[in-house]
């Protein structure tokens, strides 16, 4: 797949002229350019969620609303756009029908690099880091699944057709020496996967978002459940090797069938992204209102009290667009000592109550 690493600089050098010419000829249209915001006419713009029914419409709804109740002499009208999730997102920013979006940092990471299927490289830029996205494979206890390597020869969930699950999933498994050839592959959503394991079409599922997760809670209440442990060793290289994996403690009272706390992983936190030819002082005032009313974010959905002095500047692998760089730096949310961004801490199970009803079925997009 050619997955890799890339640094913030790094990804920073190739882009440099490309979004020079874009601000030329796009960063004073009514479109979004600062120009337009600050002007009698009103910039309507719209921010890409995804389908109805998950935490992407909702928290997208939510951080509109306060962009539009908080304007202050910014003429803007924003609108949260139903889409089909992240990757058509991400196409649609690059295509100029979107302003803002939000995403899953991991489709994000591959989108910017052309890797795990994206046919180029999209210059996407991210604005503020959000929710976790703490995904595991669960199993019924009699399946004789214990491990990750244990999947081999079985049938497993592995998310929603067309979800982009694969994006994470697939280093998860390489990392434990397993690849989809190894098992066959079911798509089902959250809730039909617990299905499938209960009536045994399934043998295990890959199911989460925040904590508690729904589906979760209903599979542990109808059958007993055990959580497959990721391996130590292979849950530090991908924390190592990729920058959206972070490290999740999922605390054992969150789920009837955990005995001890469980070593899990966030495979990628929502985030707000927007193209890297928008207008640095558009994305500046919008960063900068959603950070000073984050706490009326917060009262609309639990995903923003993500929005804090430890998470909303994390780096996930995708650089940081230069306005919100330049309020995160007036905000003294940005370390000058690392230019590149606000790393991940150890371990981050202390959010999980921030994202009570977040699931993994719209963080996935």
């Amino acid at each position: 797949m050619g997955f890799r690493r890339l640094s913030q600089k790094t990804l920073s050098a190739g882009v440099i002229a490309t979004s020079c010419a874009c601000f030329l000829l796009n960063g004073c249209g009514d479109s979004g350019g600062g120009g337009a915001v600050r002007s009698g006419r009103t910039a309507f713009l719209s921010m890409g969620t995804a389908p109805v029914g998950g935490a992407f419409p909702l928290v997208g709804g939510a951080i509109c609303e306060v962009l539009n109740n908080h304007k202050g002499e910014n003429n803007w009208k924003f609108q949260p756009k139903g889409t089909k999730g992240s990757q058509q997102n991400i196409r649609q920013l690059a295509q100029g029908q979107l302003q803002l979006a939000l995403s899953n940092a991991a489709i994000t990471y591959f989108a910017v690099r052309c890797e795990a299927g994206w046919e180029r490289a999209y210059e996407m830029r991210a604005m503020a880091t959000l929710a976790p996205n703490v995904a595991m494979f669960i199993t019924r206890e009699d399946s004789g699944i214990n491990s990750i390597p244990d999947l081999k020869g079985r049938r497993v969930v592995i998310g929603p057709a067309g979800a982009g699950f694969e994006m994470f999933v697939q280093p998860l498994l390489a990392a434990h020496d397993v690849s989809y050839g190894d098992f066959t592959p079911l798509n089902a959503t959250q809730s039909g996967a617990v299905g499938l394991l209960g009536d045994g079409s399934a043998d295990a599922a890959f199911l989460g978002g925040a904590i508690p997760t729904g589906s979760i809670t209903q599979a542990c209440s109808t059958h007993d459940i055990r959580f497959i442990p990721f391996g130590e060793r292979e849950r530090q290289q991908l924390v190592n090797d990729y920058d959206f994996f972070q490290r999740f403690t999922v605390p054992k009272d969150k789920y009837s069938d955990l005995t001890e706390d469980f070593q899990g992983m966030n495979v990628g936190s929502m985030h707000l992204i927007t193209s890297a030819d928008q207008d640095e002082d558009l994305i500046y005032q919008i960063t900068k209102t959603i950070w000073e009313h984050r706490d009326e974010i917060a009262t609309k959905h639990p995903a923003g009290k993500a929005i804090n002095e430890n998470n909303v500047a994390r780096y996930t692998g995708t650089e940081f667009h230069p306005g919100a760089i330049r309020f995160y730096r007036e905000a003294g949310l940005w370390p000058d000592s690392d230019p590149a961004a606000v790393t991940a801490p150890t371990d981050s199970g202390a959010s999980a109550e921030a994202t009570a009803d977040a699931t993994i079925e719209e963080v996935g997009g």
